[in-house]
């Protein structure tokens, strides 16, 4: 374990099985991460139990056989629970934000992916950038971070997406069968949107937009919910949203736009 004060605070490391299946679904199709030699992708702030780390290697190492994945925590007493799980590549280490490695992966070498879910939702507004470009700091040169947050089960997710120099891409994802309104998402939006839905904002315009859509498009739903996510998407395109041409995840409730698109007003 690492000798050096983890930066960052403990959470409250709730975790359940499955939790993260739709970001590990979004990660398992970065270029980045199927195009690398032996990629490593780490599971920032696991929580209580190494469960998401674990289901992370699975779903992974399916795409990308030579994946190590690395659970971090800066609760020591996690990282003690987790040990046990421990294989070749399947490891577990002390720290936060620097993102150390542990061995017998050098602690400085660079990280193709990090995942960092439900993390810095219990941190302040203020805190997020700077944990951030912590983060940005230990990836390679293709590397990417995802960083956002969920519910307890996994239905509804929200995250960012950033390399090296910055946010690109944000992502929501809904489990699309008995939705009621897609903004519901808004309760799990990353904290450096969540205070933000408000009249003026971006994102509070493209949730009203996307609800407008999944009203208007109710017909469809006699057929599944999914043709008539596939609509919403479709008309966000032709408003001028910059939503990416990815039929196939819309069809899985997910919907990517430019970073730009959403960024808070204070952001820019």
């Amino acid at each position: 374990m690492q000798s050096k004060k983890p930066i960052g605070t403990i959470t409250r490391g709730t975790t359940n099985p499955n939790r993260l299946r739709r970001v590990d679904r979004y990660i398992a199709n970065l270029p980045e991460l199927r195009t690398a030699t032996e990629p490593i992708v780490v599971d920032l702030g696991f929580g209580a139990n190494p469960t998401t780390a674990i289901e992370m290697l699975e779903r992974l190492s399916s795409v990308q056989p030579n994946i190590t994945v690395v659970g971090i925590e800066i609760d020591r007493e996690r990282v003690t629970k987790a040990l046990p799980f421990q294989k070749t590549n399947l490891l577990f280490g002390l720290g936060g934000f620097e993102v150390p490695l542990p061995s017998p992966l050098k602690a400085t070498e660079k990280v193709t992916v990090i995942r960092a879910l439900n993390v810095l939702r219990q941190y302040d507004e203020s805190e997020v950038k700077g944990a951030w470009e912590l983060m940005q700091a230990r990836l390679t040169e293709k590397g990417s971070i995802i960083e956002g947050t969920c519910d307890e089960i996994g239905r509804i997710a929200a995250w960012v997406t950033l390399n090296q120099s910055g946010p690109k891409l944000f992502t929501i994802s809904l489990k699309l069968r008995g939705l009621n309104k897609p903004s519901k998402v808004a309760e799990r939006l990353p904290k450096v949107l969540i205070h933000h839905n408000v009249e003026g904002e971006s994102i509070h315009r493209l949730l009203t937009d996307l609800d407008a859509a999944w009203a208007t498009h109710a017909p469809l739903g006699i057929f599944s919910p999914a043709q008539r996510f596939v609509a919403c998407a479709q008309d966000l395109k032709a408003k001028g949203w910059p939503v990416t041409p990815e039929p196939k995840r819309w069809r899985l409730g997910e919907l990517t736009l430019s970073w730009e698109s959403v960024a808070p007003l204070n952001f820019r």
